[in-house]
């Protein structure tokens, strides 16, 4: 069974270390590979530390950095 399916939704932290800060957003699952522990996905969050990360920038993101999993239709109530 795959962990995490398309549509689903994972919150990633993210860290500016010019700032020393860090900030947790919404990323939502394209594909993920459970063999490699990696989630392949859109940012579905604006950053309000880092302005290279954008609405819709296209990601990879270690299942280690995962906090929080939601399905596609637990998130949109």
């Amino acid at each position: 069974m795959i962990l995490y399916q398309s549509g689903d939704y994972v919150k990633v932290g993210f860290r500016n270390d010019s700032r020393s800060e860090s900030e947790w957003m919404w990323v939502r699952v394209s594909r993920s590979d459970d063999a490699a522990r990696i989630v392949f996905g859109t940012l579905d969050s604006e950053s309000i530390l880092d302005r290279d990360l954008r609405l819709g920038t296209e990601l990879a993101v270690s299942y280690d950095n995962i906090r929080e999993h939601m399905k596609a239709e637990a998130f949109n109530q």
